[in-house]
């Protein structure tokens, strides 16, 4: 990109981000958003301020070799409103590409996996991750957010903050996910954070996102699986397991913070048994992966 292209354009990419940032947005929608004006003038070698048709269904077509269709609907979402909050223009003649409507199921872990996986991670507060995750249905930045005060031990809850869409839930906090926490707890004893970084009691932040996904697929992998699983497979899974355990819709759809029961719904799969007590199924459900934690425990004391 020329000189003088780079500094109008960097002029208006820092205008764009300014709007995000007061029309309110999440931090990661703000930079997916922005990343997609990013790579349009990047594909254009040039400010993206005028562009023709042609120019803008290329620029699609290219990224449909190299990019999932979630990757062409955010993109079109940030091009979008580039066009329309930053420039003040109406583009209706661009034809956006459209994700074709497909139903996907993910891989879902038994318990047994959970439990491989877990034994064939050598670091003890990846254990604790994964248990943690598991265990709370949650997803990784809400795990990784977790602080000390957002522990309530009478009430048997956690307080998940800043979740997806901004919201904030409680969940129920099993004993042995409890117990699991205090543990970790004294191997760093940060005054704030349950997952701090490498600086132990004096990181500033959590634990960097991009070593806790490669720790874990590293783990699958020494465990002998071969599903297609990620890290949110463990909060998959526990949607799964808890509705196999009898636990209504309801209750599933509170623990996992879900807005809309559709959404919850698709994890049903054998069962839709009700039941009044889910703070004791949850105990139950988690207390099968107990003695692998406690082992694990042991290992970290006599090291």
């Amino acid at each position: 990109m020329q000189p003088r292209e780079k500094s109008r354009f960097t002029k208006l990419y820092n205008k764009h981000l300014r709007a995000l940032k007061l029309k309110g947005l999440a931090p990661k929608t703000i930079e997916a958003y922005s990343r997609g004006v990013r790579r349009l003038a990047e594909s254009l070698d040039r400010c993206p301020v005028d562009v023709t048709k042609d120019e803008i269904d290329d620029y699609f077509a290219r990224l449909l070799e190299t990019h999932s269709w979630a990757t062409i609907k955010v993109d079109r979402n940030g091009i979008r409103f580039f066009y329309e909050e930053v420039l003040g223009k109406q583009l209706p003649w661009i034809d956006f590409a459209e994700a074709p409507k497909t139903q996907r199921l993910p891989d879902i872990l038994t318990q047994t996996e959970i439990a491989r996986i877990i034994r064939a991670t050598r670091r003890f507060d990846l254990r604790c991750f994964w248990f943690v995750t598991y265990s709370l249905g949650l997803r990784l930045g809400e795990t990784l957010r977790i602080e000390v005060g957002d522990i309530d031990r009478e009430r048997r809850q956690l307080h998940v903050r800043n979740a997806k869409g901004n919201k904030d839930r409680f969940v129920i906090l099993p004993a042995m996910t409890l117990t699991v926490l205090r543990k970790l707890w004294t191997q760093h004893r940060h005054p704030r954070l349950l997952f701090p970084g490498r600086d132990g009691a004096k990181a500033s932040r959590p634990m960097h996102r991009g070593n806790i996904q490669r720790g874990f697929q590293l783990a699958v992998a020494d465990a002998g699986i071969h599903k297609r699983v990620s890290i949110h497979s463990l909060r998959h899974s526990y949607a799964t397991h808890m509705i196999e355990a009898g636990l209504t819709l309801s209750d599933v759809q509170h623990q996992l913070g879900h807005a809309c029961p559709k959404t919850t719904a698709r994890y049903l799969r054998r069962t839709d048994t009700t039941t009044a007590d889910a703070e004791h199924k949850i105990d139950v459900l988690v207390h099968v992966l107990t003695e692998t934690l406690r082992a694990a425990m042991a290992k970290s004391e006599e090291a």
